[in-house]
């Protein structure tokens, strides 16, 4: 097995958003923002070789949408999916499994692309199959009205009509030496992978906990919503992660891809931070 970090683009969004309850005094030292009160925020994959699998973990926003839904986003930076894959020697077509956490547009855009005549859909991944699950597709395609902008149908529908789709029944084992658990804080059963590789657990912690900054309890998006419950889930996996030396992996913190976490008087708090291969060895 390989891991491989994979960087869709940058994006901004709202500071008081991502910080909730937060005071902006303390998580403007953090990630300050901008004259928008606007900070980035990355959109970060992994890529998962294993045998002959090459399994994606979301995938970005993607470029189907129109200037007007990029202006609110602020994209920046050169990173996109494609050239991310290229990076380590795949495309999109050596992809076989397509695992989405949720999805929101920021997790799964990336997943349906225009076709050549820009007059219907198609999947990017032809070759893949796509990871989600009955609980969050339901809810996804049945939107309540907070969330309702976050699920666009371009990005879902299709996948379903494809025939390409799949539902993860149940936690635990999905493929070797890797598994899912099921948190509901954020969105309705988003799906964290967990992954052993070289005698270490690392936890993809997709909105769950979207970057190292997250880390301390009382750090909840206002994103989230069920925040009572995001409490409840990083509580259920943090202090083992701290006990266990799991490795957490952040798909939106702007810099840091990984860290480790420690129990302190002051509760679990980020212990060291590192890139993946710089940890793994390239």
């Amino acid at each position: 097995m390989k891991l491989y970090p994979v960087n869709a683009g940058h994006f901004k969004l709202d500071g008081g958003a991502m910080f909730g309850v937060v005071p902006k005094s303390l998580w403007n030292r953090k990630n300050p923002a901008d004259e928008n009160n606007m900070c980035s925020w990355a959109m970060r994959c992994l890529l998962v070789e294993d045998g002959n699998r090459l399994i994606l973990i979301d995938n970005g926003m993607g470029n189907k949408q129109d200037e007007k839904f990029f202006g609110f986003y602020y994209l920046h930076g050169d990173d996109t999916l494609e050239k991310s894959l290229a990076k380590h020697g795949f495309s999109f077509d050596d992809v076989t499994d397509v695992f989405l956490t949720h999805l929101h547009f920021d997790h799964c855009g990336g997943s349906v692309n225009w076709n050549n005549t820009k007059d219907n859909y198609e999947l990017a991944f032809k070759n893949a199959t796509y990871w989600s699950n009955a609980a969050h597709w339901d809810w996804a395609t049945n939107p309540n009205p907070r969330e309702k902008a976050s699920f666009l149908k371009e990005n879902i529908i299709p996948i379903q009509e494809s025939g390409q789709l799949k539902f993860v029944e149940q936690e635990g084992q999905l493929f070797d030496n890797f598994s899912v658990k099921f948190v509901s804080g954020h969105t309705e059963a988003m799906m964290l992978p967990i992954i052993d590789y070289k005698g270490k657990k690392l936890i993809y912690m997709a909105d769950l906990i979207p970057s190292s900054h997250h880390v301390p309890n009382a750090w909840v998006m206002g994103y989230d919503t069920r925040p009572l419950l995001t409490l409840e889930e990083k509580q259920a996996i943090l202090p083992t992660a701290a006990d266990e030396n799991h490795i957490l992996f952040f798909e939106h913190d702007p810099s840091i891809e990984c860290a480790t976490v420690e129990r302190t008087d002051r509760g679990i708090r980020v212990k060291e931070t590192f890139g993946l291969e710089e940890f793994f060895g390239a």
